[in-house]
């Protein structure tokens, strides 16, 4: 399972660790439940898996979002949750239902994770007003992701906007022959676009395409902040091919292994990882 990288936000003077996993957020309930008891948090979950309530709960999340739910294994849990007798801990909980709402992680910054739908619900039986204000600091925190990947996004666009210019001038003044239709001047582009794409991504458009109908956009909707980068780079260095009279073949050669030099430079570089 590929998750990404940790968060960490900070919740009325408590830590709170958190992660993507599929689009979906997950919260650490052990970080939650250190604001009810900063020395034995397990001993606060553990507490709230005991009630019928939560069972009940945890259980119908499960059948909405977990088609692989051991419904038959549920049942003997929710009659006996409740009792005096019953306990029931996150790491048995997901072994005998076969659960996904409910994460444990090990190692730093391990513990209990939530599906955010149960963390807000463990939030509440915590604290209601510890739960709004866990609520307001993961909003700040998505909008202030959504600013920055806009701010990033916006920024490649017009790096690639003013590149394209320069690549569509030097295509105009050495490639397009005199009287060309226009018909053959959008062939010429489309070869060109076709050279980046084969040198980047080692695939053309229409190929992409092709292995790929489900997706909507093109080849380049789906590039990663490197790639962005280097395509730009890429593109004024094949106008200054262009320029010096190369041919296509040579150019092709010439521009794979300035994306191949390229992308392992940024792919170590620390600024880069800063940005995501």
């Amino acid at each position: 399972m590929v998750m990404a990288k940790n968060q960490k936000i900070e919740v009325q003077g408590i830590d709170i660790v958190l992660y993507e996993d599929k689009k979906e957020d997950f919260i650490s309930l052990t970080d939650i439940a250190r604001f009810k008891n900063p020395t034995e948090p397990k001993d606060v979950v553990k507490n709230w898996m005991r009630s019928r309530a939560t069972i009940e709960f945890l259980g119908l999340w499960e059948q909405l979002n977990n088609p692989d739910f051991k419904g038959v294994d549920f049942d003997p849990l929710l009659y006996e949750a409740g009792s005096n007798s019953f306990t029931l801990s996150p790491s048995k909980w997901i072994e005998t239902v076969n659960a996904k709402g409910i994460v444990s992680k090990l190692g730093k910054n391990g513990g209990t994770f939530a599906h955010k739908d149960i963390a807000f619900e463990f939030a509440s039986w915590v604290s209601a007003s510890f739960k709004l204000y866990l609520i307001k600091e993961i909003q700040r925190l998505k909008e202030d992701e959504n600013n920055r990947l806009h701010l990033e996004w916006n920024l490649q666009r017009t790096i690639s906007k003013i590149n394209y210019h320069i690549h569509t001038d030097a295509i105009k003044e050495n490639l397009i022959p005199q009287e060309i239709t226009k018909q053959q001047t959008n062939f010429v582009y489309a070869n060109e676009a076709d050279l980046l794409n084969v040198a980047l991504f080692g695939v053309t458009a229409k190929i992409w395409r092709d292995n790929n109908p489900d997706q909507k956009g093109n080849i380049r909707d789906y590039a990663t902040l490197e790639q962005l980068v280097v395509l730009s780079n890429m593109e004024s260095i094949n106008a200054l091919l262009i320029q010096q009279g190369l041919s296509q073949s040579d150019r092709l050669i010439q521009l794979n292994k300035v994306a191949i030099t390229q992308m392992k430079s940024l792919l170590g570089n620390s600024a880069m990882k800063k940005l995501k």
